[in-house]
Parts: structure tokens; C-alpha cells; sequence
């Protein structure tokens, strides 16, 4: 990326072991107790809300996202030796607003693209300037991913912030479209990327992808679910109903390694 140039020397390596949740480097080095599988504090508490939540009465116990491992709680490790236990369902708040429909997308975030950019066009939406239009469905886009990638219900500061970054970028371009479409979407992610890296962290790259995606599709948010999801191959009749999506399919979502929901393996056994 074109911010880390300047700063070259002063960027740390790449961390070969980085959180399987959020991709970035651990922080708040924490473990679940039975396998000891490591993550940041706040990616593995939240995850665990939302699993939690999918079960009625509440559980005292959670799978490893890694291994599936049964665990009880979550040590937390201080500087100078000391460690916290925190107890799965010990002051958890409701993750209801969790939806099918934000665990699609998450879902989508550890799956390759397939060829969508293809399909939407992303070139021809930078070469003919529809940037410049503005995306009636993109404000409830965005609040939908970022639930589901930092899954947190409040996101509207967050997307506020992306949205006047978004504005003000196509305000500065009217003024200044005869520059090439490359340099344009170049210039349009830098900043995306720049106001969405310290709330995404390792997922700030995927997400700038699945934002060209949506802003090239010119479609509703249902349509556009419809088309990805059709596109892949998915069969998610929770979603849509029986028959809404497609054809049928053999092969439901895959997720490497990574398992969010005890479900997500039903359709591969």
C-alpha cells in the first residue's frame, strides 16, 4: 500500500502467526484455556458473543474457531507474569442483531472473490466515472459490513466517518476528472483505506475489494446478495427462501480453517 512507503523502516514485519479473526497482528495476547490457541483479547471475546448468543439457554462452554476444541473460558495475559480468566457468558451483551444475513458476509470475507470483479466491471465503473453518482444503498451497506466484521451493533460512527471520506473524495473529483481511471481508484482506496485500516485492521485490503464490488454492481443490497451469492455457488435458503437464489448447488460456503458457527460444517459432512 502507498502509506507504507514512507514509514518503511519504521514498519514491523509481517507477523507469520497473526489472529485467525481479524488477520492482523495479536494484540492483547489472549488464550482459550482447553486448547490454547491464540488471539487478540477483543477479536476472541467478541466472537464468542456472538456464538453465545446463537444458543438458547446460554452455554457455559465454546468451540475453538480453530480446532473445535471445547473451552470454558478465555486468559488473558498481562506484562509482568499476571493473567486474567474470563469465563464464557461472564458479562456478555446481547449479540441478537447478528444476523444470517451479517454471517453470509462474514463469511464472505474468508472466501476468493471468484471472478466477481469481472462480473460487476469494476474497470468500466472507474472508466466512466460513475464514482462521481452517489449510492443511494451504500450507507446501509456499510453498516451491514461492519457489524459483521467487527461484530458490534453501534457502527454508526464508524460508518459516518467512511461515508464523509466516501463524499468528500467525489466532491474533490468533480473538479478533476480528466486524471486516468487507474490513478482515481488508486487515489479513492488509499483513502478508503486510510479512514477504515484502524477498525478493520488485516481485513482493510478484502473490504476495499468488496467496496468496489457494491459501488461497480449498481444494484440494491438484495439484488447484490442475490448475484454474489448465485455467482459462487452458495445455496443459503435461510436468507432467501427455496428457489430465490438460483439453481441449486452441490457445496455450500466454505471457510478455511475457521469455523464461527457450530452450523457451518452441516452442509459439508
Amino acid at each position: 500500500m502507498a502509506e507504507d512507503g514512507g514509514n518503511a523502516a519504521e514498519q514491523p514485519e509481517s507477523d507469520p502467526n497473526p489472529c485467525p479473526i481479524c488477520l492482523a497482528p495479536v494484540t492483547e495476547e489472549s488464550y482459550l484455556d482447553q486448547c490454547f490457541h491464540k488471539f487478540c483479547y477483543t477479536c476472541i471475546l467478541r466472537w464468542i458473543k456472538v456464538v453465545t448468543s446463537k444458543h438458547s439457554p446460554a452455554t457455559s462452554s465454546v468451540k475453538c474457531p480453530l480446532c473445535k476444541t471445547e473451552n470454558f473460558s478465555i486468559i488473558r495475559s498481562y506484562s509482568g507474569g499476571f493473567l486474567q480468566r474470563h469465563y464464557v457468558n461472564e458479562n456478555l451483551d446481547n449479540s441478537a442483531f447478528f444476523t444470517k444475513s451479517h454471517k453470509y458476509r462474514l463469511q464472505c470475507y474468508y472466501t476468493d472473490e471468484g471472478g466477481l470483479f469481472d462480473k460487476f466491471n469494476v474497470p468500466r465503473y472507474w472508466k466512466l466515472h460513475k464514482y462521481l453518482q452517489p449510492n443511494h444503498w451504500l450507507k446501509s451497506w456499510l453498516r451491514r459490513e461492519f457489524q459483521a466484521l467487527i461484530q458490534e451493533e453501534d457502527v454508526d460512527i464508524i460508518v459516518h466517518h467512511i461515508l464523509g471520506v466516501i463524499d468528500s473524495f467525489r466532491r474533490n473529483e468533480q473538479k478533476q476528472i480528466k486524471d486516468a481511471p487507474q490513478a482515481k481508484q488508486e487515489e479513492f482506496k488509499i483513502m478508503v483505506s486510510e479512514a477504515a485500516r484502524p477498525f478493520l485492521t488485516g481485513r482493510t485490503d478484502r473490504f476495499l475489494n468488496e467496496l468496489e464490488l457494491f459501488l461497480a454492481s449498481s444494484l440494491t443490497i438484495d439484488a447484490f446478495d442475490r448475484v454474489y451469492i448465485q455467482h459462487l455457488g452458495w445455496k443459503i435458503p435461510e436468507m432467501f427462501g427455496e428457489g430465490e437464489v438460483g439453481e441449486p448447488v452441490e457445496h455450500a460456503p466454505q471457510i478455511p480453517y475457521l469455523y464461527f458457527f457450530d452450523e457451518d460444517c452441516d452442509g459439508n459432512e
